[in-house]
């Protein structure tokens, strides 16, 4: 008789301290599992309490009512297959990152994560303390299996070690977040395992977002000599089943689905769209708003706002000045039709006088400068966040990361909001997003098909419209040659000789590193926004905000 041993792939999207609805969601897997005749089933890792939990684990309460869960798990699942769930546990005066198995009405056996990543977003050291490796568990009448916990299969040891015990299979529970292109380093490394080892390996990894990061899924299992033998869709909550045959050389996962994986600019697009629609879900928000100014930056956060929310859901005003042209009145409003939201306008030029008046016993006959330009950016942000309270809507900010690195943007101005979309997508790839968008249409966008961003937004010169005939590029160098300065300064901490040898002129670095320097104060109080790159700003890349140094190469 061939032996068999169905695992169910529970790839799905927990909330940070839900947890209830998290528990309830590794119920229902389980009850799926059990009706599909499965011996065990996965999920993520820290799925309990939804992850990163940051300094919310260090709650002696909140990882107490988190093994209360756990226990109460275990109980509730003792008819069926076995339940395998990472959460957080105190032993004494430590606190381990684990992977409890429930089997029979208790945990029958608890993996202890031994590396612990403190790096890019990561600060598990600070958190949680390592473990000795633990050896394989084992399921009833299956396979013996090890399960290195997310970063303790990065590396050869953790993996080595639990087949050197007896480990048959290896089942990774992960939170492993996106940053474009990680994929590939991750199919690379579990193939590496997989080799080693000459054991099969199925990699789990949750979905959703938390804050700023999206957890992307692309979960996927690997039999001997890292041949692919399925591979579930990324962003999405699934579960699945793969069912391991043993052979005469161990145990071999049947082939199962094998989802296609989108380029890197449909997975950007899709993080940003994802993003907003968790954070809106999770924190209760169901409206945004957004100033829409005829220009890319706003086009594309009204795009994205819809896609992520629905036409009914979003609400676009635009703020006009005597700067604000006739072509981006025009603009605006056809990318407002052109996605089917609400449209509304409110002048500025009443509240700018009002202000002005005030002032002028102040400022006299100074001349007018970029104080009066900020005026009226930090009128909208006024006028705007008026209207976040007064409807409930949350208000978006529209800053792309170019902007953002080098404080092109007024604090306290167009910087107010809740959340920004694109904060992590330089200024050229928002272009190259915004035409990306225009010739495709998936089902996950609740938005229209067709050309939602007016081709004339794309093709104009980008301007703030602060002042007569202002154009970007008055204040900043053309923005291919920006963006490519700011992704060496900042995405590879180039020196700014090596910008130099890249064929830069060296007095346009040293004033853009000297206005990614002094603009630190501005993003510690920007909004959040999701990473796609391993460079964000925030726990990606941590300055100090007083800093005289600067390179001097």
């Amino acid at each position: 008789m061939t032996k068999k041993f169905r695992l169910t792939l529970a790839q799905l999207n927990p909330t940070v301290g839900d947890l209830a609805g998290n528990t309830a969601q590794a119920r229902d897997a389980w009850e799926q599992a059990k009706a599909a005749g499965a011996d065990m089933v996965a999920l993520p890792e820290m799925f309990v309490t939804g992850y990163q939990t940051q300094d919310l684990v260090a709650r002696p309460a909140f990882v107490a009512e988190s093994m209360v869960r756990i226990r109460s798990l275990a109980l509730d699942c003792a008819d069926g297959p076995a339940l395998a769930i990472g959460g957080p546990m105190q032993e004494e005066d430590r606190l381990y990152n684990c992977y409890f198995i429930l089997q029979g009405g208790k945990i029958s056996a608890i993996m202890r994560k031994h590396f612990l990543p403190n790096f890019n977003v990561f600060d598990e050291v600070r958190l949680f303390k390592s473990d000795a490796i633990a050896g394989p568990y084992t399921i009833e009448d299956g396979p013996r299996i090890g399960s290195p916990i997310c970063e303790d299969a990065w590396y050869p040891d953790v993996c080595e070690t639990m087949v050197e015990s007896g480990a048959e299979i290896l089942v990774v529970p992960n939170g492993s977040p996106y940053f474009r292109d990680k994929f590939a380093i991750r199919m690379n490394n579990m193939v590496a395992r997989v080799v080693e080892n000459d054991r099969p390996l199925v990699y789990l990894n949750m979905v959703g977002g938390q804050d700023d990061q999206m957890f992307d899924g692309g979960s996927f299992v690997l039999n001997r000599g890292g041949r692919l033998a399925m591979q579930l869709p990324v962003f999405r909550s699934t579960i699945a089943h793969v069912d391991f045959t043993l052979t005469d050389q161990g145990w071999e996962a049947d082939a199962g689905e094998k989802a296609t994986l989108p380029d890197n600019l449909e997975q950007d697009y899709h993080v940003m769209v994802e993003t907003l629609r968790d954070y809106m879900r999770k924190t209760g928000f169901t409206k945004v708003l957004l100033g829409l100014s005829g220009g890319i930056d706003s086009a594309i956060v009204a795009a994205i706002a819809t896609d992520a929310l629905g036409p009914e859901n979003v609400r676009c005003v635009m703020l006009p000045s005597e700067y604000t042209s006739q072509g981006s009145l025009d603009d605006a409003a056809a990318a407002a039709k052109a996605l089917g939201v609400k449209y509304d306008t409110v002048s500025i030029a009443g509240p700018r006088a009002a202000v002005t008046e005030a002032l002028a016993p102040l400022f006299g006959d100074m001349p007018a400068d970029l104080t009066e330009e900020n005026i009226q950016s930090r009128i909208r942000g006024l006028l705007l966040m008026a209207q976040s309270n007064k409807f409930g809507e949350m208000l978006l900010t529209t800053g792309n990361k170019s902007e953002v690195a080098v404080g092109y943007a007024t604090i306290y101005g167009d910087m107010a909001g809740g959340y920004n979309p694109i904060k992590d997508m330089y200024k050229t790839r928002v272009f190259a997003s915004c035409r990306w968008r225009n010739e495709n249409h998936r089902d996950w966008m609740k938005g229209p098909a067709g050309e939602v961003i007016p081709v004339a937004i794309i093709n104009k010169p980008p301007s703030a419209e602060l002042r007569p005939d202002q154009k970007d590029e008055d204040s900043l160098p053309p923005y291919d040659i920006l963006d490519g300065i700011l992704k060496m300064l900042v995405d590879d901490e180039a020196s700014v000789a090596e910008c130099v040898a890249a064929g830069y002129d060296r007095e346009v670095v040293k004033k853009i590193e000297h206005l990614i320097y002094i603009s630190e104060y501005k993003r510690f109080q920007s909004a959040p926004g999701p990473r796609l790159s391993n460079r964000a700003f925030w726990l990606d890349r941590r300055y100090p905000i007083v800093n005289r140094w600067r390179d001097s190469s």
